[in-house]
């Protein structure tokens, strides 16, 4: 059994032989707690020495955010990350200046749901040209980004429609468990329908690329069914898992893949937590967001899989009931930021 990645970058001399990536940052809902994580994280010093950040978002905003947090920084407006310098405090931001000044904290807002898509656009197209080596990004409202004119589900889809991917997957990690999504942001009706071998299968191996990405050489990946039990022989359902997931299974395991399943899911996390899988893999939204809130929100992290770089994103919401109290913890977003470092594509020597 293969340990889960530690804290320490997975492949220390490499990394310390290599230039530290540069992680475009997106801002998020500038309504939101997004610039009240982004200031204390970008300066904290696990993140100064992994990597290269550079906020996409509006500079005034978080210079708010610095003053509400009484930090003492620069902040520094740069046209694009080859003009960013990287000095103990100081924060680099290419500046959009979507947001008023007046914009008040912790309400919902068109202009910063819209604000919230343009920060993402631009390190997306960063991202294709290759200027940066990975995403990290602030919490959007979802009805915000949509009152704004730009109606996608979320991070995820919109990440891949902006940079010509046709299919992604999204991973959650905690410290004690991590779980990749066959499907995510559509009903449960919907996503029994869409479920089949082949995507399961894609599925799976964008999961195990990243575990291997991450440092675990050979990850053991568990793979939930559907129906309770996993569909107990055909007693619950009407034969999905060997419809749909064992082929997928079968297929990878051929392949020398390590995937075990179907699994029940009401005990394959807990399996997991105690170390028996590398990874989980859920078939639907709620069979994998349920048990990774449960076992380590406060210091999970958002993960997109697929794309031409890694994203990373902290694994909360706006929290616009504590915006602009500077109550937010920025230990998440450290933390995706570590992990963006860590799985990033290598920058040049």
């Amino acid at each position: 059994m293969n340990a889960v990645p530690s804290t320490a970058p997975a492949h220390a001399s490499d990394a310390a032989a290599r230039p530290l990536p540069i992680i475009a940052v997106t801002m998020g809902d500038g309504a939101g707690i997004g610039p009240e994580v982004i200031v204390p994280a970008l300066l904290h010093p696990d993140t100064v020495g992994r990597c290269r950040p550079v906020v996409i978002g509006d500079a005034e905003r978080l210079r708010q955010a610095a003053r509400i947090l009484g930090v003492s920084c620069s902040i520094v407006t740069v046209d694009g990350p080859a003009d960013a310098e990287f000095t103990p405090g100081r924060i680099n931001v290419v500046d959009l200046g979507l947001l008023p000044a007046d914009l008040p904290w912790g309400e919902l807002s068109a202009v910063a749901g819209d604000a919230a898509y343009q920060y993402v656009r631009v390190a997306a197209d960063l991202a294709v040209r290759g200027e940066v080596h990975g995403i990290c990004t602030a919490p959007l409202n979802k009805e915000a980004l949509h009152a704004g004119g730009h109606l996608y589900p979320g991070h995820t889809e919109l990440l891949a429609h902006l940079t010509g991917v046709e299919e992604v997957s999204m991973m959650l990690s905690t410290p004690k468990v991590k779980v990749i999504h066959v499907t995510t942001h559509i009903g449960l009706i919907d996503a029994v329908r869409r479920i089949e071998p082949g995507l399961v299968e894609r599925t799976v191996r964008r999961g195990h690329e990243a575990m291997v990405r991450a440092g675990v050489e050979r990850p053991v990946i568990g793979v939930c069914g559907i129906n309770p039990h996993a569909g107990e022989n055909g007693l619950f359902g009407y034969g999905e898992e060997e419809e749909k997931i064992v082929p997928a299974v079968a297929a990878l395991r051929a392949d020398g893949i390590d995937a075990v399943g179907p699994l029940p899911a009401d005990t394959a996390f807990f399996l997991a937590a105690r170390g028996d899988y590398d990874l989980i893999v859920a078939m639907y939204h709620d069979q994998g967001h349920g048990p990774v809130k449960v076992m380590g929100i406060e210091a999970g992290v958002n993960l997109t899989v697929g794309l031409p770089v890694i994203r990373t994103s902290v694994d909360h919401g706006t929290a616009f009931d504590i915006a602009g109290t500077g109550r937010a913890e920025p230990g998440s977003m450290v933390e995706a930021l570590r992990q963006a470092a860590e799985m990033s594509t290598a920058p040049a020597r």
